[in-house]
């Protein structure tokens, strides 16, 4: 039985071999997880699809200390929440934080945003400079800031938090954190009681009842969505064009083609790291794909990342066209459990694509090598230096 992490290219940019091997042949799979557990593991388009399709399948686990786990972090490397209120907490937490995500709070974002990130260019020292440190780190961070209510000021300390949650070689301080971060969010959680403004914590504070630990978990999901994937899709979408001049020069003669830009490289930036954009879920009743039958309580990893490079669907499916049209990547999922956060990582990335090499043209890579995060569950690259 295979064992993950499968043996990696080193490129940031590419998937491990064996996912596309595994694709083309068992498209769901049993494997044994980096602790080796058993899960099954779908990495085909269509098989994606249906079993991100399910309402059963969760976050939750009918006995989460017998529960398969994908690594050691405190954060999405096992079971979540209370297996029997499971689906119900879920269709009343979409509901509120709906207002969280409205499209007239993503308009208000959007000049904040578009504001912060001409800030951050405006303030890049002489070349060459860390792209990471000087952009795609700090801009998720200050927008998670906007989002949760947090204050501007805590903007380092929600990094470090978001760092040591998603670390796969430090367990104990992975943990750690989460405590830290649970005392946090209830800290926060009273301020905005007290308080209240327009944010996911002041929405938060209006539910009767609401355990701190609840809202803690809650404000995890969307630290680390907010800020871990997005910083990782700033850096690697940079990538995407300074190894794709053609592609840049596009944008360049055709702004319009921004949207298609940014969808590629969701498509594209998803599959780095140890889990691959692999998602864990437990099945919460018996499921059927075909004639392979996954049991209650069997893990199931969801590979989106291998999934957007299924060659059934995507022509060139490793090619990176900003014109690909159609493009229905997963890279936010699929079912009831598809991203509520979409339109705000949509909203940063047009923002940075659209400002980056028209203040920088002349922008490439520094340096000939670079240095992976393979510490942390979303992967991404630890530094990117570039000049101009």
């Amino acid at each position: 039985m295979d064992q993950l992490p499968f043996p990696s290219t080193g490129d940031p940019l590419a998937i491990a071999p064996r996912y596309a091997e595994l694709q083309r042949t068992e498209p769901l799979t049993r494997v044994l997880t980096s602790v080796g557990d058993e899960a099954w593991l779908a990495t085909g388009y269509e098989v994606v699809r249906q079993l991100a399709s399910e309402p059963t399948l969760g976050r939750g686990h009918p006995e989460p200390e017998r529960a398969a786990r994908s690594h050691k972090a405190a954060l999405l490397g096992g079971p979540s929440g209370d297996f029997e209120t499971e689906q119900e907490n879920h269709v009343q937490m979409r509901r509120l934080l709906g207002s969280a995500f409205s499209a007239r709070r993503m308009r208000l974002l959007q000049a904040s945003i578009e504001q912060q990130v001409d800030a951050l260019l405006e303030a890049f020292g002489p070349p060459p400079i860390d792209l990471h440190e000087a952009l795609s780190a700090p801009l998720p961070v200050m927008v998670i800031c906007d989002l949760l209510g947090a204050p501007v000021e805590d903007a380092d300390l929600l990094r470090t938090f978001s760092n040591r949650l998603a670390k796969i070689t430090d367990a104990a301080d992975s943990h750690a954190a989460d405590q830290e971060f649970n005392e946090y969010a209830a800290g926060l959680l009273d301020r905005k009681r007290a308080e209240p403004g327009e944010d996911v914590f002041s929405d938060l504070a209006t539910v009767d009842g609401l355990a701190a630990a609840e809202a803690a978990r809650l404000a995890k999901g969307l630290l680390f969505a907010g800020h871990e994937t997005t910083m990782t899709r700033i850096d690697l979408g940079t990538l995407l064009f300074l190894r794709h001049p053609d592609q840049r020069r596009r944008l360049h003669e055709d702004p319009s083609l921004i949207n298609g830009a940014v969808e590629e490289i969701l498509r594209l930036t998803i599959g780095t790291g140890e889990s691959a954009g692999t998602l864990l879920r437990y099945a919460g009743t018996e499921l059927k794909i075909d004639s392979t039958v996954i049991n209650i309580g069997d893990a199931v990893l969801l590979g989106f990342g291998v999934a957007n490079r299924d060659p059934g669907v995507f022509d060139r499916p490793d090619a990176f066209d900003i014109g690909r049209d159609p493009n229905p990547h997963v890279a936010f999922g699929h079912g009831p459990h598809y991203c509520i956060g979409n339109s705000l990582a949509r909203i940063e990335l047009r923002a940075v694509f659209a400002r980056l090499f028209e203040r920088y043209p002349e922008l490439r890579l520094a340096t000939d090598r670079l240095e992976l995060r393979d510490d942390a569950i979303g992967g991404g690259l630890a530094a990117l230096p570039v000049a101009w």
